[in-house]
């Protein structure tokens, strides 16, 4: 299956031996278990708990509230389901969308994901979600009705960050990607041979460069950072990034920033100031600067959501405003914030396949399951990416981390493995087309192992020697909440999380 992005396994082969082919295949993300594919099974299933449940909401139709439908449907759940997402199409998969989606190679419709067997849910497409009652348990919808639920999924994930200069936002030429449709059209421009300026050097930014130079476009990468890929991977794995882009002819800019997108008479984009004074002569221009959470709809809600996420525990239950859980509400995807123990329980945003799907079977798991049965999210991270003739599969948290090593491999010929540390102890691996050691570093995160690695592994370096990881600590967004406390007794007292307008509802 060449250049294939994602696939979901269902079977009766040796697990097991699935398993392990998974980790050296070349499909970057390998389903594996003992659902069909995002369908029901076919033996009987019970639900889980005496206490039944009526009718489930999912507010986010893309792959966390498919994964989540289709687990609730497995494990035994029969009442009513409704999913709700703004998109009007059917749901996909959206890593393909900044590789081969681009090149030409595979149809951006051909991203749809898998549907074994119909959900028997009431789908509402093309509409969205404006806000949620809890005390009545509605969802909101922006055509003016109101949906009501016993349990509620949040799973509507995150959008492209846009171009903050709204009238340059506005200059034919000016894209992002994160939507089939922004693929559709940065593909059709792709074909008309621009000269391209992609901004921010993140794995995004890192895939669109790889697409451009893969058909042979002129590009430049403007990285504000040290290095490309520097903000995730730490200075090490970052200036390797660097060597790459620029052995593949990305004109690569680092240290600098857009001060200005400037259009012609009619609006279209033609030229883009760097902050070091050079001047760029450009037809397309990608914004690729992150992501903003989707949680405009739950200001004022009394649920803690802000520009952070979703706080929940590691049962994927909401927290309110107090910090207290709720048993009615739940998220899961890239919109979550959770802690995970491995990494001190310090609170998480993953915008991983991976993570989308594990975290959504845990979710549904748990709104339909008693308390004494309810499972916590305790998978790694793993994610990956296609650039530049390289797959890059990582397992773990390197952001979470103090040093690093390359412990295996060779890094003149880009096929390595470098290991992570914090305070001893081993909190990621990174790998350059060595992928088949993901499992073995996978179980000595878990385990807590020392660092640097002593296993005898093959292509051992033959001396280990950790140098700083060189990753910025960022502030957390949830430094920028505002919260007020009222009343002035023990019963009395209560939270008020303020929104970006100075709106807010106190929680009871």
């Amino acid at each position: 299956m060449p250049h294939a992005e994602s696939l979901m396994y269902s079977g009766d082969a040796d697990r097991d031996q699935v398993l392990r082919a998974a980790a050296a295949c070349p499909v970057q993300a390998v389903l594996v278990d003992e659902d069909t594919v995002l369908g029901r099974p076919e033996g009987p299933a019970t639900p889980h708990g005496d206490t039944p449940v009526g009718r489930i909401v999912i507010v986010g139709a893309s792959l966390t509230g498919l994964r989540a439908a289709a687990t609730l449907r497995r494990e035994g759940y029969r009442g009513a389901l409704t999913m709700i997402g703004d998109e009007p199409g059917e749901p996909y998969d959206r890593p393909p969308l900044s590789k081969q989606a681009l090149t030409g190679r595979s149809a951006t419709l051909d991203t749809s994901l898998p549907r074994r067997i119909e959900l028997d849910a009431e789908w509402m497409r093309g509409v969205a979600a404006v806000g949620v009652d809890l005390d009545h348990r509605r969802v909101h919808l922006a055509d003016g009705r109101a949906v009501e639920y016993d349990r509620l999924l949040i799973a509507t994930g995150v959008r492209a960050r846009p171009w903050p200069n709204p009238q340059e936002a506005a200059l034919d030429g000016v894209v992002v990607l994160r939507t089939r449709q922004d693929a559709e059209d940065l593909r059709r421009r792709l074909a008309a041979r621009p000269r391209v300026l992609v901004i921010g050097g993140g794995f995004t930014g890192s895939e669109i460069a790889s697409v451009c130079r893969e058909l042979d476009l002129r590009v430049t990468l403007a990285e504000r950072g040290p290095a490309p890929l520097q903000g995730a991977l730490g200075k090490v794995i970052g200036q390797i990034a660097a060597d790459m882009q620029r052995d593949h002819g990305v004109d690569l800019r680092c240290g600098v920033t857009v001060t200005a997108l400037e259009g012609d008479r009619e609006g279209r984009l033609c030229r883009a100031r760097l902050s070091d004074g050079s001047v760029l002569d450009v037809e397309l221009a990608v914004a690729a600067l992150g992501s903003v959470c989707n949680v405009d709809w739950l200001e004022g809600s009394g649920l803690a959501a802000g520009p952070w996420g979703v706080g929940c525990d590691a049962g994927c239950r909401v927290f309110n405003a107090n910090g207290m859980v709720r048993d009615d509400v739940f998220v899961a995807g890239d919109v979550a914030r959770f802690p995970h123990p491995v990494y001190g329980y310090r609170f998480l945003t993953l915008e991983h396949w991976g993570n989308a799907v594990g975290q959504a079977r845990v979710a549904a798991h748990n709104m339909i399951s008693a308390p004494a049965d309810r499972q916590p999210h305790l998978a790694l991270p793993v994610f990956w990416s296609a650039q530049f003739g390289v797959n890059i599969k990582a397992v773990g948290v390197p952001a979470f981390s103090d040093e690093v090593v390359i412990a295996q491999g060779s890094v003149a010929e880009r096929r390595f493995v470098a290991v992570y540390g914090h305070r001893g102890r081993i909190s990621a691996a990174v790998t350059f087309d060595q992928a088949m050691w993901l499992d073995f570093y996978r179980d000595l995160i878990e385990k807590a192992a020392p660092f640097p690695p002593d296993a005898d592994m093959v292509g051992r370096q033959a001396e280990m020697r950790p140098v700083p990881a060189g990753i910025a600590v960022r502030a957390p967004a949830i430094q920028d909440a505002t919260v007020v406390v009222t009343g002035d007794d023990l019963e009395g007292r209560r939270a008020t999380l303020l929104g970006a307008h100075g709106s807010g509802e106190t929680v009871r």
